[in-house]
């Protein structure tokens, strides 16, 4: 963990937010909101996603009720960007589930400094959340989360489960990443066939590698995981009950992203 806790664990200067963020100092991949107390975190703009505003357009559009009222499950929090969008969307409650130590208590960090009302995190296994649960959702959120996965689509199952809405945004599968990326073939396994209740399609197993860095990881629990190919996600989500489904593609730093939303 960082100096402050392993190494210094009292701070003398004055309390202030930015003793807090600071606990991970260099660690942070969001930056805070405007209009949030002056503190100085990471570079991306988690905290006002305008993936999270598609997605809440995109619901209504298809005649779903959106995130407002509702009760909505979140897998991998990260730093709580999105989970304080949701909140200010007017969602009921967040259950925004997180594996990562780390980043859970950036999340508590980032709660604390935003004073997220209606959101709860949970530091453990996503996955293994999901297949103990037994609670209805209104929506579900998995943002940059499926591609950490070894069977994502046992994820989007069991979304379909718990939830009558879903939002989803992951990068893809595609040779374009090769092409922006040549130094990442030699991580990725070629394409096997997979079937899980009934649904068919590829999944490209990618490994992390050696010397994982956690101080900055914002990957998965297993050294290796799997990544899908875009119209594969969109399938497995009409496979699994999701009737009404609109998705994009768009550029990305790895080649490409999907970005969907679907409801029943």
């Amino acid at each position: 963990m960082a100096k402050i806790i392993t190494e210094k664990p009292f701070v003398t200067l004055p309390p202030a937010a930015q003793n807090a963020v600071d606990m991970f100092a260099g660690e942070w991949s969001s930056r805070f909101p405007a209009g949030a107390p002056a503190v100085t975190g990471g570079s991306a703009g988690l905290f006002e996603d305008g993936r999270v505003e598609w997605a809440e357009a995109g619901l209504r559009g298809l005649g779903a009720p959106g995130f407002a009222g509702q009760a909505v499950l979140e897998l991998g929090p990260l730093e709580g960007g999105h989970s304080y969008m949701l909140g200010r969307m007017g969602a009921s409650e967040v259950q925004a589930v997180e594996a990562n130590g780390r980043a859970y208590l950036k999340c508590l960090i980032a709660k604390e400094i935003l004073g997220m009302g209606g959101v709860h995190f949970l530091l453990g296994d996503a996955l293994a959340y999901l297949r103990a649960n037994d609670r209805a959702f209104g929506a579900g959120v998995a943002c940059a989360f499926l591609n950490h996965l070894v069977d994502p689509v046992e994820v989007i199952a069991l979304l379909a489960r718990a939830c009558r809405q879903v939002f989803i945004w992951n990068v893809v599968y595609t040779p374009a990443l090769f092409t922006l990326h040549p130094a990442m073939a030699a991580r990725f396994g070629p394409g096997r066939e997979a079937v899980h209740a009934g649904f068919r399609h590829t999944l490209y197993p990618h490994y992390y590698g050696e010397g994982v860095d956690y101080g900055k990881f914002v990957g998965g629990v297993e050294p290796s995981c799997c990544w899908m190919t875009a119209p594969d996600i969109v399938a497995a989500l009409r496979h699994f009950g999701f009737e009404r489904v609109v998705s994009r593609e768009e550029d990305h730093l790895y080649g490409n992203a999907v970005a969907v939303v679907a409801a029943k």
